[in-house]
């Protein structure tokens, strides 16, 4: 082969790769996955992200008021994480678990993004063989689901629902914007119909891969940051890796926990695990998170600041975990944040006045 032939098929080849990958990712979605990661590395020692659970919804005593939060009516200021729940897409419902419209989730999920906050989705899906609850934890589902499985194409529909409700997550000008996915979490407990008591953790692992994979490669959600959160029960990073899915489909390593810090020596046990978070987030080159974390109707008044509290004040900690989010608010009987007038409203206010805990406007000025 003479060397213009040689040169010109190189140009070919070169002008193809290109405009490939513009096309491909002409929505900015994969820039904006690095973004997220980016301004979360900014972040780390400097401050954890505070986030809450359906923040923007509805909290205690209102729902649905254009710019209300329970955050902001007790701390003055906004969460800088918010946590949404998608259970209920993959069925086609029109809300979510919660009966939260999901129109209503993707709206705010937009608002949030513009104004410098971080988006997370948790998802608790029906099973794809009987619309079983995710909280059917006797039930065997996964290993039906997964490659090979009879009810696998079922689950690729679920799957299909819900890409195409994470592909509406885009700006009015089109482009993509950045979230955290977090499937599967809580997997080494026995409540849900994924957990530990009805799968092994080689059928989660799959579970995993084909989810993250299929929703990046196959539906094109590059812009999705994903992570892993078992619950509080490892004390090692070979437990706590049980069913870690791979390095290749993870970007965040996490925990959620609830337990321990209702335990009088929970603040050490927590310590004590996030320290093998952070560790596992070292060697794999990952972000480390609290995922998921409360006191149910805050019944400690002091829980805000002598629990979690004092977690963060664990030097490890403060430098290396970029995020801590308590669940929602749904009612006077089942809360996880306090509102003005509850015992624990100071106590609230007092941690999150701390220089390293960030709200939203705390957040956004860091990036400035």
């Amino acid at each position: 082969m003479n060397q213009v032939i040689k040169i010109a098929i190189l140009t070919v080849w070169v002008f193809v790769m290109l405009f490939g990958c513009s096309q491909k990712h002409s929505d900015g979605s994969q820039s904006t996955k690095n973004e997220l990661l980016q301004r979360l590395e900014l972040a780390k020692g400097k401050g954890l992200l505070f986030g809450h659970q359906d923040d923007l919804a509805y909290g205690i005593g209102w729902s649905y008021v254009d710019g209300e939060s329970d955050v902001k009516r007790v701390a003055g200021d906004y969460p800088s994480l918010f946590g949404w729940e998608l259970g209920g897409v993959e069925s086609g419902h029109r809300v979510n678990l919660d009966s939260v419209p999901f129109q209503t989730i993707k709206d705010l999920a937009v608002k949030v993004h513009l104004e410098g906050g971080i988006n997370t989705f948790s998802w608790h899906p029906f099973s794809a063989i009987d619309e079983a609850s995710s909280w059917s934890g006797d039930s065997v589902v996964v290993k039906y689901i997964i490659p090979g499985g009879s009810f696998h194409a079922q689950f690729i529909q679920h799957l299909n629902r819900l890409a195409d409700f994470l592909k509406q997550l885009k700006t009015v000008d089109g482009k993509a914007i950045p979230f955290i996915f977090r499937p599967w979490h809580e997997m080494d407990g026995t409540w849900f119909w994924w957990g530990s008591k009805t799968s092994s953790p080689d059928e989660l692992k799959e579970l995993f891969r084909v989810t993250v994979n299929y929703l990046r490669h196959e539906k094109g959600l590059t812009n999705m940051v994903v992570a892993y959160s078992p619950d509080r029960f490892f004390s090692n990073e070979e437990e706590y890796l049980t069913w870690y899915p791979g390095d290749d489909v993870i970007d965040i390593v996490g925990m959620d926990n609830y337990h321990d810090l209702k335990c009088d020596s929970g603040v050490n046990e927590v310590i004590k695990k996030l320290h093998v978070v952070i560790q596992v987030a070292k060697t794999h080159q990952k972000l480390a998170a609290f995922t998921e974390t409360g006191c149910s109707n805050v019944f400690d008044a002091v829980w805000f600041t002598q629990k979690l509290g004092l977690v963060l004040n664990d030097s490890l900690i403060n430098e290396d975990v970029s995020y801590v989010m308590v669940w929602r608010n749904a009612s006077t009987n089942h809360f996880f944040f306090p509102y003005p007038g509850h015992a624990a409203e100071s106590d609230a206010k007092a941690f999150l006045d701390r220089s390293d805990v960030l709200l939203l406007n705390e957040f956004v000025e860091l990036g400035k």
